[in-house]
């Protein structure tokens, strides 16, 4: 129950715990940062190097136009006079 009154603000129990420091945003940035890199630097050793290339080059792969080209039904037909 003193978890529901914690969670929705009811109870006056007075709490034994410190009141936690308010953080300072550059040193929250700074961890933000750092946390960043270690998941990259994490995904780096998951995967291997032809992963690693074709992630790194997949916005360059070809692809095929959109099924059925351009042209739409409802489109009108231009006349191509010979």
């Amino acid at each position: 129950m003193g978890f529901l009154r914690r969670l929705l603000g009811g109870g006056s129990e007075p709490s034994n715990e410190p009141e936690p420091e308010p953080l300072d945003p550059a040193e929250l940035q700074a961890d933000e940062r750092e946390h960043e890199l270690d998941l990259l630097r994490g995904e780096e050793q998951r995967l291997d190097e032809l992963t690693q290339r074709q992630l790194r080059y997949a916005q360059y792969a070809w692809q095929p136009p959109a099924q059925g080209g351009e042209r739409r039904a409802d489109d009108t037909v231009e006349d191509k006079g010979d």
